[in-house]
């Protein structure tokens, strides 16, 4: 793992951190939070062989949280700035404190308590920087679309493919004590083909993500496994109105996860516009499904020691036998609920759902197997998801199978349910698992949903 080259060492960033606060606690302040972070990347796109686009970036920036009053008579003012300036430093802790005088009390403001920080963060080993020319992230992303367009020549055209490669560190500081900060990488290639021509045209898409250079997918698989989901979709049918199993592709499927952390997240619970409102404790998924979230994994995409409040992360056992076992809370929504934070300030920390009838042959196609009869679904279109009734409806695409073997693809078609019923409904999570984000699943097969075409 090779060190990063930033404009700011680690050691002026928190330096910076300490005259935020210095200055706050001068102008008046009864808390201040800052934190401060530098990033530098590339990013390229090639289309038909051509260079579209090359950006490189060099950005930083200072956010401030000025705190007035204790207990629950706290207001509080943010501001910002991307110049380090001392007087421009002065200057953005005063916009802060200046818009705290004029705001509500809110009781449920404020910092952390001070038994809930992270006072020694440990090295999760997250920076993996991409020393990566502009020449050969272009040839990289040219390896990519030429490996899609190789497959077969149906294969017309293309959206483009890129490259792109980024790293950055931050501090993050405040006046009870806490201190922390890391550098950070994250690394994508893709690629977007079109299969067919004129009415028959399709278009997919595929790519790999992580924070390891040294552990994307190959150029040329990326590009080739594009190629053959976008072929894969030629000449779809439609689906007359059914009732049926449906299976969500792994990809998907971490969608279906992101909206049960939405629906069980503090800010949806204490407004009461979630579906799960009062779900500490009852049985949301059917007994067999598991969520672990475990901030520690060495490298990994949702991996922190702490959350963006500098509270510590833990490992915990979200949903245990289909009981949700904790919601994802910041301080603030924490209060407002009379609990408290779980040190997810900022979402979930690599929350990975299974299930304990998962067995490692699980793959795709045992999957496909499992399903019998139904839709693959592998494209969802629109935001058709009510997180207060939990109605669920999305435009979506992908294919019909019979005896778990696929027949054909289906378009223009909507996936509806409820989604309490459809957790309940979960009768299987594959072992083909991918991260998404900070989620980590594999497919997830429903037993019924209905299926409305023309």
């Amino acid at each position: 793992m090779s060190t990063p080259v930033f404009t700011h060492s680690h050691d002026q960033l928190k330096q910076i951190a300490e005259d935020v606060l210095r200055f706050a606690r001068e102008m008046g302040a009864s808390n201040a939070a800052v934190e401060i972070s530098e990033g530098s990347g590339l990013s390229v796109s090639v289309r038909k062989g051509k260079i579209e686009t090359i950006e490189q970036n060099k950005d930083k920036g200072i956010g401030v949280t000025v705190y007035m009053g204790e207990e629950r008579h706290v207001r509080r003012g943010n501001a910002s700035t991307s110049d380090f300036s001392q007087a421009s430093l002065k200057a953005t802790v005063e916009a802060a404190y200046n818009i705290a005088r004029f705001t509500a009390e809110d009781d449920c403001a404020g910092l952390p308590d001070e038994d809930m920080l992270e006072m020694a963060p440990r090295d999760l080993q997250l920076c993996y920087p991409w020393p990566i020319t502009t020449e050969e992230a272009v040839a990289l992303a040219t390896r990519c679309e030429a490996a899609a367009f190789a497959v077969d020549k149906r294969i017309t055209n293309s959206e483009g493919s890129s490259v792109y490669a980024q790293q950055s560190h931050f501090v993050s500081a405040n006046t009870r004590g806490f201190m922390g900060g890391y550098p950070y990488s994250r690394h994508t290639i893709s690629v977007s083909p079109i299969a067919g021509k004129g009415a028959n045209m399709q278009r997919d898409d595929w790519y790999t993500s992580g924070r390891d250079p040294a552990k994307l997918a190959r150029p040329e698989d990326v590009g080739r496994y594009a190629a053959e989901r976008a072929l894969a979709r030629l000449n779809a049918r439609k689906l007359d109105t059914r009732k049926c199993p449906v299976l969500f592709e792994a990809p998907l499927a971490a969608g279906l996860v992101g909206a049960f952390v939405q629906a069980i997240s503090g800010g949806a619970l204490y407004r009461k516009s979630t579906f799960l409102l009062d779900s500490l404790g009852k049985p949301v998924f059917a007994s067999h499904i598991q969520a672990l979230e475990d901030p520690h994994i060495i490298g990994g995409v949702g991996s922190s020691p702490f959350d963006e409040e500098g509270v510590k992360t833990f490992r915990r056992d979200v949903v245990k036998d289909g009981v949700v076992q904790g919601y994802f809370l910041s301080t603030y929504s924490a209060r407002k609920l009379g609990l408290k934070t779980t040190g997810n300030a900022g979402g979930a920390h690599n929350l990975t759902f299974t299930s304990t009838l998962t067995r490692a042959e699980d793959n795709f196609e045992a999957m496909l197997k499992k399903l019998r009869t139904g839709l693959l679904v592998t494209e969802l279109m629109g935001q058709g998801v009510n997180y207060v009734t939990g109605d669920y409806s999305r435009g979506a695409s992908g294919y019909w199978v019979e005896d778990g073997v696929i027949q054909y693809p289906v378009e223009e078609i909507t996936i509806a349910g409820n989604m309490k019923e459809m957790f309940q409904q979960i009768v299987a999570v594959g072992a083909d698992t991918v991260v998404r984000g900070t989620k980590v699943t594999g497919s997830i097969l429903i037993e019924n949903m209905t299926v409305a075409g023309s």
